[in-house]
């Protein structure tokens, strides 16, 4: 296995840091509106209500940045730990399922309670993801023989399918289209600070306690066997870890709408830089979705302002690609 050092984990995770602030500070300063650099500095930390500029900053970009940072970390670690945790090179929550199955409980809840508070789609987007998952394990392992990458990816891309068609069928028959564009596209633009309020503390906990179990997912990573012998509870850390998965991706539904492929491209880069130490491997996926996000939304409202494109679209313009490439490397393996 190579060998990867200290230092230059560190570096690494210094870099990227740094790069998170500047993209961070770039997407906070520059608009559709011309703001001046100082009056940008002013609004984040002298904040005047009576200033149309300040209010801006405050109330529109500073918390649309912050939520691309924290939904950018939330769906990166959640295809991290599912790559790891079922050996799938292919896993991400958007790939498998996972969001579609959010922003189908999303659609339910603003057909049926409208009036529901933010904390109640949190709550369903997470059961919505949870069901998903289940289901889409034993729809993969309804037919003979194991749970392969393949089985759980075509399972994936079914359930994913058909929950989308339903999730349309009630939008055109409660007239809810418009409401719900925003969820199928992906975007940050309409967070708010209660929606931080809400997202941030439950993102970061699971993230922290991803990194807890990181050790046992490195072992299951390397394979089923390797992990048992090395004392691993396996099924146990399974569970886990997809029940952490499935908090990150609903939770970010429930903010961002249903996000594909961040989580499946940017593992596969931490692991190629810093090898597959999940203690390392999920912190640093996190900043790293957290640029790729923040980034990803500063284009969308860059390529012809004051129009936007959908943040969704930009980011599979980079996992389409990614994702062919590395289906076309799995089959050759199989």
């Amino acid at each position: 296995m190579k060998s990867y050092s200290r230092l230059g984990t560190y570096l690494w995770f210094i870099a990227a840091a740094i790069s998170l602030l500047i993209s961070m500070f770039l997407a906070v300063s520059y608009g559709a509106k011309d703001i001046s650099l100082q009056s940008v500095w002013a609004a984040v930390f002298q904040y005047d209500s009576s200033l149309t500029a300040h209010q801006i900053i405050h109330e529109l970009r500073l918390p649309r940045v912050l939520g691309a940072v924290i939904t950018g970390m939330a769906f990166s670690v959640a295809g991290a730990i599912m790559q790891g945790v079922t050996r799938n090179p292919l896993a991400d929550s958007g790939i498998l399922g996972v969001n579609a199955g959010a922003a189908f409980s999303v659609a339910i809840c603003f057909a049926i309670a409208p009036g529901l508070s933010y904390w109640g789609i949190i709550f369903f987007s997470f059961i919505g993801a949870t069901a998903t998952t289940l289901f889409i394990i034993v729809l993969g392992s309804s037919t003979p023989g194991q749970l392969t990458s393949l089985r759980l990816t075509v399972a994936g891309a079914v359930v994913a399918a058909i929950l989308h068609s339903l999730s349309t069928g009630i939008a055109i028959y409660f007239d809810l289209s418009q409401d719900l564009a925003f969820w199928y596209a992906g975007g940050v633009a309409g967070v708010n600070w209660e929606h931080l309020r809400v997202i941030t503390p439950i993102v970061l906990l699971a993230i922290f306690w991803a990194v807890m179990i990181g050790r046992p997912i490195t072992f299951m990573s390397l394979g089923e066997e390797t992990a048992v012998n090395l004392g691993v509870n396996t099924g146990r850390i399974r569970i886990v870890g997809l029940f952490i998965a499935v908090i990150l991706a609903g939770s970010s539904v429930a903010v961002a709408g249903a996000i594909s492929f961040v989580g499946l491209v940017v593992p596969h880069i931490a692991r190629r830089l810093l090898g597959p130490d999940y203690r390392v491997l999920i912190p640093f996926s996190a900043l790293l979705g957290a640029v790729l996000l923040v980034w990803a939304d500063f284009a969308s409202r860059m390529v012809n302002p004051p129009q936007e494109f959908a943040i969704g679209a930009m980011v599979a313009l980079v996992g389409v690609p990614f994702f062919l490439y590395l289906a076309r490397k799995e089959g050759r393996e199989l």
